[in-house]
């Protein structure tokens, strides 16, 4: 029977079967070293990872270590459980940003208990990673050093906004940052610490980019063709907040009826700014609107451009279920989104 995570084909037998008691090595990792502070910590700290969660990085780690010697060895199993506490103290500061009150299907710490706890249970994740990384040596402390700096950058241009530069570029550089800086991390760790040749570290960082910025356009995607209930999200909730995405921002580009109705719709007529959406008729109408506009195409296509980019990086891997695995993942990403 196959095994199938989060879009990656595991195929069956030995493979899979190492690459799960991997991941149940890092959620071991994971929880215990966040329980292992002060008790006054350890409820908030350990609120999201109990949650649960696609495990996404980690995975991408382990993963990548199949391209050295040492797949799934201690350091891999650190360096994965690093890259997942790094994203899950993420997610506590953006829940803060974003005032969220649920998160994983859950209450977020910030609603459960209070803007400055949310805070301060990120930043312990972020020091219990960095303790982590000190164990790997000065090239993991600087890889994740250097991670936390773009993250950190990804969310302050984004917050700032694209400042009269190209709105399009300013998206793509902030999707970068924020998602796809550190599943590169990811690659490149769980190679490292496997002990790969550095060319193979370099291709899975690459490819980390890549599946990183596309799958954030698939979800923009998304965003604006499912059905509620049907993929767990809301249509339009991304203009209701007045983030314009990938095919947003296409679509703006134009000068066809419309796109002229699209600026009306979205952005203020004083500023020319993004403007949060209330009604729902505008929200429906918004949708309607992109759904068949060019603007959809046209971010598919640069996900399709995307998934042919990581393929020929792929082909420079050798031949395996690591290598299968990834090549599953890249085909879903484009799937998906039709």
């Amino acid at each position: 029977m196959k095994s199938t995570f989060a879009g990656i084909d595991l195929g069956s037998g030995e493979f899979a079967d190492g690459v799960g008691d991997a991941l149940a090595r890092v959620e071991d990792l994971l929880l215990t070293e966040l329980s292992s502070g002060d008790e006054i910590l350890t409820e908030a700290a350990t609120h999201l990872a109990k949650a649960g969660g696609k495990r996404f990085r980690p995975m991408f780690a382990i993963l990548s270590s199949h391209f050295g010697p040492d797949p799934a060895g201690r350091d891999v199993i650190t360096a994965a459980t690093v890259v997942e506490m790094i994203h899950l103290a993420t997610l506590y500061h953006d829940d803060v940003m974003d005032e969220a009150p649920l998160r994983r299907g859950t209450q977020s710490a910030n609603s459960r208990w209070s803007n400055s706890v949310a805070i301060l249970a990120g930043d312990f994740l972020f020091a219990r990673a960095s303790r982590l990384t000190s164990t790997l040596g000065p090239d993991s402390v600087r890889i994740i050093a250097e991670t936390f700096a773009e993250l950190v950058t990804g969310q302050m241009r984004e917050t700032v906004g694209a400042r009269g530069g190209d709105p399009v570029d300013h998206y793509l550089r902030v999707v970068w940052e924020k998602t796809g800086s550190l599943i590169a991390a990811a690659g490149r760790f769980g190679a490292m610490t496997a002990g790969a040749a550095p060319e193979r570290v370099e291709s899975m960082s690459k490819i980390g980019d890549i599946v990183g910025v596309a799958f954030q356009v698939s979800d923009d995607l998304i965003d604006i063709t499912s059905v509620t209930g049907d993929s767990g999200k809301t249509p339009g909730t991304d203009l209701r907040e007045g983030v314009h995405t990938l095919p947003v921002l296409y679509a703006l580009q134009g000068d066809d009826a419309g796109a002229q109705r699209l600026k009306e719709l979205l952005l203020d007529p004083a500023t020319g700014e993004a403007r949060q959406l209330t009604d729902d008729d505008e929200v429906d109408e918004a949708l309607r609107i992109l759904v068949d506009h060019d603007g959809m195409a046209r971010a598919r296509q640069r996900v399709a451009d995307m998934a042919d980019e990581a393929h020929a990086e792929l082909a420079k891997l050798p031949e395996g279920p690591a290598r299968h695995a990834f090549s599953s993942l890249v085909d879903y990403t484009v799937q998906r989104v039709g």
